[in-house]
């Protein structure tokens, strides 16, 4: 019969559905643009809000200044030029020069013109000097600045009050605040190409992982959150080459399982088409035959068990079971089959009862997989125990035997499938590894766990650990 385990190699690639085409304005490029925009108008409109009255207070303060260090050379000179003529013609050519800023000369407490008001006429000719921001001078709103010559004698500075100044502000701000906007542009540009990359090289690898590459890795790079990203598909890429390795061998161990018994039937019902066996032979045919279709039989109904655990359907029927009787159950069915190979078979129990809440089927069914498994193994004058141990917030059920254990690596993956199957094939007796997976998807599905371990008669120890129920 030809070998077709090569065909079972073959991995099964899916083709990816082709990506949706996305609109521009939901990639992350395009909303990283726009948020920088955003964010470097509101900077703008704040630096405005913030700088343009801080300049024009800086600018009217600069001009106070001015007007008050003007007034104060006006009035030293005067001090010295104390001839009325002299003071006169100062002041007319200090009404000539075009800075924007109107004299008034006060002698005798009187202004040698109009226009100032009566209260800061009086002020000067009081000896108190006058500083006055806005004041309404020649009928205009003038910055004022006064200073006291001396016996009733002063001299006052006007100049109208700065209008116009936020505007000229502006004027002098909208370049530098320009320069801000398209900065702002081209660094939301460049985050969003930044960090929209690493995204896009993640999209790229889930795809060709979704189409069969596992191959893919992504390089690590920052800020975090994106090396968490790449390392989390890289772990997957690895996770799914593990596991598509480990299903292959599965199957190569499943057909090999299979095909054995399979191949013993084609032979024997050959040799019964072709007239090899005789009548007398004919019975231990159809024995070895009826074996066969039972272990074929076992086979797929592990089978079956192992693709419906997970299932909504999968029959779960939980109880009140007492496990000591379970146990003595399970022990008095084995005992033929113990004693024909020379195990000895004795149950560890408490004298008195141990009840638990869970499907006695299934618990039995774990239970009676172990001790198929160890029975397997184990050489004549092996023991095997079945052993019920009640603990304070549970119970638990053990199996344990003589034979030839497992190491503390055959412990890590002994409910892997097939696992143990593939690390001992023609080293010593194996099953079809499907028992301890098939054993431990039933554990978790009856609400409690299971676990391996070295056993106190040399050899491996399996205990099965349920809720207890009081009696």
């Amino acid at each position: 019969m030809p070998d077709r385990r090569a065909d079972l190699t073959v991995p099964i690639r899916v083709l990816a559905a082709p990506p949706r085409p996305t609109r521009s304005a939901t990639t992350l490029t395009t909303r990283a643009v726009l948020a920088g925009v955003i964010v470097a108008l509101i900077s703008v409109l704040v630096t405005a809000l913030v700088a343009v009255p801080l300049a024009a207070r800086a600018a009217e303060q600069a001009a106070r200044e001015g007007l008050a260090a003007q007034t104060e050379v006006v009035a030293q000179v005067l001090r010295t030029r104390r001839a009325v003529n002299a003071d006169a013609r100062l002041m007319e050519q200090l009404r000539k020069i075009d800075d924007g800023a109107d004299a008034y000369l006060i002698t005798a407490g009187q202004p040698d013109r109009p226009g100032l008001p009566d209260r800061l006429v009086a002020r000067i000719a009081g000896g108190e000097a006058v500083s006055e921001r806005l004041a309404m001078v020649g009928g205009r709103l003038s910055m004022v600045e006064g200073r006291v010559l001396g016996n009733g004698d002063g001299v006052v500075l006007a100049r109208p009050a700065a209008t116009g100044i936020t505007r000229q502000v502006l004027r002098n701000l909208w370049l530098p605040l320009l320069a801000g906007l398209g900065a702002g542009v081209l660094a939301g540009v460049l985050l969003g190409r930044r960090l929209a990359r690493p995204i896009r090289n993640a999209a790229t690898a889930a795809a060709r992982l979704s189409s069969g590459d596992r191959t893919v890795r992504l390089a690590a790079e920052p800020p975090e959150e994106v090396e968490r990203l790449a390392q989390s598909i890289n772990e997957l890429a690895e996770a799914l080459a593990v596991s598509e390795g480990r299903q292959r061998e599965f199957l190569l161990s499943i057909s090999h399982e299979l095909r054995t018994p399979l191949t013993t039937i084609r032979g024997y019902a050959e040799a019964l088409s072709d007239g090899v066996v005789g009548a007398d032979g004919a019975q231990g045919v159809g024995q070895t035959v009826l074996a066969e279709a039972e272990r074929l039989d076992r086979l797929v109904a592990d089978l079956l068990s192992l693709a419906r655990l997970d299932a909504a359907d999968f029959a779960i029927q939980p109880a009140d079971v007492e496990l000591v009787s379970l146990v003595r159950a399970a022990e008095r069915a084995f005992a033929p089959r113990a004693e024909r190979a020379g195990v000895s078979l004795r149950a560890e129990v408490p004298a008195h009862e141990v009840w638990t809440h869970t499907d006695p089927v299934r618990l039995r069914q774990i239970v009676d997989g172990l001790v198929e498994n160890a029975l397997r193994v184990l050489p004549a004058g092996c023991p095997l125990v079945l052993a019920v141990h009640p603990l304070p917030d549970r119970t638990a059920v053990e199996v344990r035997d003589g034979g030839p254990g497992l190491t503390d690596d055959d412990l890590a993956v002994a409910f892997q499938r097939g696992a143990l199957h593939q690390r001992y094939q023609g080293i010593r007796q194996t099953g079809s590894g499907l028992g301890l997976a098939l054993a431990a998807g039933l554990a978790r599905r009856l609400g409690g766990t299971i676990e391996a371990g070295h056993a106190a008669e040399g050899g491996a120890r399996f205990t099965v650990y349920l809720p207890r129920t009081p009696s």
